[in-house]
C-alpha cells in the first residue's frame, strides 16, 4: 500500500504533463504554402516553345507540364515517362509520337491516362488512372495536351 501512495503524485504529474503536451500539438498554427520544386534532372518548363493542340491553351500545356514534372496534384509521370517524357524500362517514349494505346489525339491520350493501362503490351508495370494521381478533369486535360505537345514538338 505504502509503495502506491508514494507513485500516485509522480503518475499524476505525468498524466497532467502528457495531457499539456498533447494539446499543444493541436494548437492551430498557420500553414505555410509548400513550394514543389521541380523533379530532378526535369528541364526548366519551356513550354512556350511546345504547340498547343487545337481546343488547348498555352496556359493549359503549361499546367500540364508542372503536373507531368509532379509539382500539381502529387503526380509522378517522370517516373516511368523520364524527365523529358524520353521513356524508360517501365513506360515509353511520349516525345516520338508513336502510341501504344491510342490514336494520339489530345481525346485519346485523355482516355490513357484517365483509364490508365492495366495491362502494358511493352513494358513491365502498369500505368493506374489518372497516373496514380488525384486529377481533376481539367487537370487530366490539361496532362493531355502537355504529352500531345511533346509528342508534336519540332526537333
Amino acid at each position: 500500500m505504502r509503495l502506491l501512495r508514494s507513485t500516485r503524485p509522480r503518475l499524476s504529474v505525468i498524466v497532467v504533463v502528457a495531457a499539456l503536451c498533447a494539446g499543444s500539438a493541436m494548437v492551430s498554427r498557420p500553414v505555410r504554402p509548400r513550394k514543389f520544386a521541380a523533379s530532378a534532372g526535369a528541364p526548366e518548363s519551356d513550354t512556350e516553345k511546345l504547340p498547343v493542340p487545337k481546343g488547348s491553351t498555352a496556359d493549359m500545356v503549361a499546367l500540364g507540364a508542372r503536373i507531368f514534372h509532379g509539382q500539381v496534384a502529387g503526380a509522378n509521370c517522370t517516373g516511368c515517362h523520364g524527365a523529358n517524357g524520353t521513356g524508360s524500362q517501365t513506360g515509353p517514349d511520349l516525345t516520338k509520337n508513336r502510341w501504344l494505346w491510342s490514336d494520339g489525339s489530345v481525346a485519346g491520350i485523355l482516355k490513357v491516362i484517365t483509364n490508365g493501362v492495366p495491362q502494358p503490351k511493352q513494358y513491365r508495370r502498369p500505368m493506374p488512372p489518372m497516373g496514380g494521381a488525384e486529377l481533376t478533369a481539367d487537370q487530366a486535360s490539361a496532362l493531355a495536351a502537355y504529352v500531345w505537345a511533346l509528342s508534336h514538338q519540332s526537333k
